[in-house]
């Protein structure tokens, strides 16, 4: 029984991941921590009470190192001195800015959310992590953060979002590289464009199918794969016309 970490719980993905890991056997998946920056989220605290205790909410503001820290203890508490296997940073936002570099205006506050918190996150709950079997640390990246395939996203006005996902996804490269040693495994993973607030209406896939995807990876991570940048793999998307694809190969830095 695996239990889980995930950030940015309330909505979106994050949601989406604790519904889907919720629904695994009990034998697969133990317990979930949904946290998110209030613990009032009426839908985390419904699934919560369908859960028969697996799922538990934590408040936990990704960008306040007292509330990371704060949290830290509140999960160590809920394990019960067992170690957590899995964290997914999965907290994001994202700009909008139709004027590109000119109109780009919360540089900082989107590099905080998206780099910096993960990093306080990932950091704080290493304890945690090395007491752990599976020692995996997932962060939610995006293809458009791929250099690679920098042109095929140009006309997308969210430079923040693009130059801060980059940013995660060397983030992720380091800490791959500073912790192989001790059996950790951290990557980075596109759950692909998604019909959520961030990803709009117009989004290729379910939520429900981003985060099914998301957790097939998860679940089958090995040290093997520590420091690699996976797509998620749907059926029938592994090569439409345009650069979205979603054939569960890695994606080009």
């Amino acid at each position: 029984m695996a239990s889980y970490l995930v950030t940015g719980s309330s909505r979106g993905l994050g949601l989406a991941l604790i519904t889907r890991l919720a629904s695994l056997p009990k034998s697969e998946v133990g317990t979930i921590i949904a946290t998110a920056r209030r613990d009032n989220s009426a839908q985390i605290n419904e699934i919560a009470s369908a859960s028969s205790g697996r799922v538990q909410m934590v408040k936990l503001d990704v960008t306040d190192e007292s509330s990371v820290k704060k949290a830290v203890g509140v999960v160590e508490r809920q394990l019960q001195g067992k170690g957590l296997d899995y964290l997914v940073n999965n907290a994001g936002v994202t700009d909008w800015s139709p004027t590109g570099l000119e109109g780009m205006d919360n540089l900082n506050e989107v590099l905080n959310v998206n780099v910096t918190a993960p990093h306080l996150v990932s950091r704080a709950f290493l304890p945690l992590l090395r007491k752990g079997e599976k020692k995996t640390v997932i962060n939610i990246s995006t293809t458009l953060g791929s250099v690679a395939m920098a042109n095929a996203f140009r006309p997308l006005p969210t430079p923040a979002y693009k130059i801060s996902k980059a940013a995660l996804n060397m983030l992720t490269v380091q800490y791959a590289q500073q912790y192989a040693d001790e059996g950790f495994t951290f990557l980075a993973i596109s759950p692909g464009w998604l019909r959520t607030d961030l990803g709009g209406r117009r989004a290729h896939l379910s939520v429900e199918t981003g985060a099914e995807k998301a957790v097939e990876i998860i679940q089958k991570a090995t040290p093997k794969q520590n420091g690699k940048f996976l797509n998620i793999h749907v059926p029938g998307w592994e090569a439409p016309e345009g650069a979205d694809q979603y054939d569960g190969e890695e994606i080009p830095w």
